[in-house]
């Protein structure tokens, strides 16, 4: 029988032909989570694939250190990363204080807990305002918010940082 890391590696590699074709489609949707659930349906289970490699890993290092043989960071390194960048200062001090707070559950928790507009009612978003008030006064809209968090996961995301 063999091993649930290669049964991962041989499917992720069925859908994708190569990291690059990875990684196209990853900076591209929308949702991270999308491209997670399709894998679900394929049988990857990657809070299982977690416990074999590494469970400090995120979904994204999980897939390309298993297909592809790439050098996975931790969620806190790539976290440290973004923060090392400094691109918060070109948004103003509430937003940054948002994206910030993302930032650190993404840490904590992965990017499908970020994609999810209910992270902002939980701690410490809640201090900074209802999820309305977030993305329409600190933001000026949904498709405001929307961008900065595609921003800052392209930030996360980046290839050069390893």
């Amino acid at each position: 029988t063999e091993s649930y890391k290669d049964y991962t590696r041989k499917s992720i590699r069925k859908e994708y032909s190569s990291l690059d074709d990875f990684l196209t489609k990853w900076n591209s949707a929308k949702r991270k989570a999308a491209i997670i659930e399709e894998l679900e349906e394929y049988g990857i289970e990657l809070p299982k694939l977690a416990e074999e490699v590494g469970k400090d890993y995120g979904d994204f290092d999980l897939i390309c250190h298993v297909a592809f043989d790439q050098p996975p960071l931790t969620r806190q390194e790539r976290a440290n990363n973004v923060k090392k960048r400094n691109y918060f200062t070109k948004y103003g001090e509430q937003a940054q204080a948002v994206l910030k707070a993302l930032l650190e559950k993404y840490e904590d928790e992965g990017i499908t807990t970020i994609e999810n507009r209910k992270v902002l009612k939980m701690r410490p978003f809640d201090s900074l305002g209802t999820p309305v008030e977030i993305i329409n006064g600190i933001f000026g809209g949904k498709a405001k918010y929307e961008s900065a968090l595609h921003e800052l996961e392209q930030e996360l995301f980046a290839q050069d940082q390893a």
